[in-house]
């Protein structure tokens, strides 16, 4: 991992008798980019403006380069911020806009003119310098606001649902844009959303938020692939989940609606009879076609569902449903609904959840 830059220690947020973070512990690299992921209310703005400086801890401590910011204000902590409104001055043109804080700061006319050239040749904007906000679509309007961030030269950027109120594709566009532009730029960089493939796909490593409290914090691979709880398991993706019986706790069986099948991960603690809940993601699963695989369960296809260049086939088990992805083959088609159907996973792709 990069240098430590950010440490954020046993920050604790409280309104009132209500207490939104809880202890929260971190510590960001130098040149990263974190992904702050939950869902509403879980406390990744509340932790966001903490570190910027608009809200202060209850308790705890934030430490950037080694010094304690807990108390600086905002304007002494050298930190860009883009919030999910645009909040662009509609008086001003898209020159003045980027330009704004570097007047503030006192920067001559010469050399604020240059950076914000060079802002606008940054995010493809150069000639748009006179036009007024409401003359930019809404992706424009974002793109400005990054221009405005960035222009003063922040050792730290954060960034809070700024593509929220932008369409799917504009989102995909622009993400991939702020993502280019931190990695040529080489800042720190800290991203609030609630939107899970936003956060996979553009992330470093993710910060999972339940009710104020970490429930895992690692690499995109490690969150989707690992989970370190039933929450994260939930969240992030799709997820199937199986109830079945464990039918030898010794041998490491289950029953799956009466099929009988061996689970390496069933924990030592499992017991005979017990109700335990199976869980694996659609892309793990495949129509078992003569390819080897640890489990096999036998369905019937209840329902087909186009997504693209992915078709997702529900498997009714009985009790339990799977959901399973195959890739869009214009040759072949779908197995038809009714039709029965062998499946196979991997042991390796079956976790066991706890709780």
């Amino acid at each position: 991992m990069a240098e430590q830059f950010l440490s954020i220690e046993k920050i604790v947020k409280s309104f009132g008798g209500n207490t939104v973070v809880h202890g929260v512990d971190l510590g960001f690299g130098k040149g990263e980019f974190i992904s702050l992921l939950g869902p509403s209310g879980c406390g990744k703005t509340t932790i966001l403006r903490m570190i910027a400086g608009f809200e202060r801890p209850t308790a705890g401590r934030i430490v950037v380069e080694g010094k304690d910011i807990t108390h600086l204000s905002p304007n002494q902590r050298k930190i860009g911020m883009v919030f999910q409104a645009y909040a662009l001055f509609p008086n001003m043109n898209v020159a003045d806009n980027i330009g704004f804080g570097l007047k503030v700061a006192g920067i001559p006319r010469d050399k604020a003119r240059a950076r914000v050239a060079e802002m606008l040749a940054l995010i493809g904007l150069s000639g748009f310098e006179k036009r007024f906000p409401f003359e930019l679509s809404g992706g424009q309007q974002q793109r400005v606001a990054l221009a405005r961030a960035l222009a003063p030269r922040p050792r730290m950027l954060l960034l809070d649902e700024p593509l929220s109120a932008l369409d799917a594709k504009i989102r995909v566009s622009l993400r991939e844009q702020i993502r280019a532009i931190q990695r040529e730029l080489g800042i720190t960089t800290i991203f609030v959303t609630h939107d899970q493939e936003e956060a996979l796909s553009i992330s470093d490593r993710i910060v999972v938020l339940n009710a104020g409290k970490v429930e895992q914090f690692g690499t995109p691979f490690e969150v989707y692939n690992r989970p370190a709880s039933r929450f994260v398991a939930t969240f992030v993706g799709t997820l199937n989940t199986l109830q079945a019986t464990v039918a030898d706790a010794a041998k490491k069986t289950v029953a799956i609606d009466g099929q009988v099948v061996t689970i390496p991960a069933l924990p030592a603690t499992a017991r005979s009879g017990e109700t335990v809940a199976l869980t694996m993601r659609p892309e793990a699963i495949a129509i078992a076609n003569g390819v080897p695989r640890d489990i096999v369960l036998d369905g019937t296809v209840s329902e087909v569902n186009f997504l693209g260049s992915v078709i997702r086939l529900k498997i009714d088990l009985g009790a339990n449903a799977i959901n399973l992805d195959i890739f869009n083959d214009q040759h072949t088609p779908p197995p038809a609904h009714g039709t029965p159907v062998r499946i196979g996973i991997a042991s390796g792709d079956v976790l066991v959840l706890d709780g």
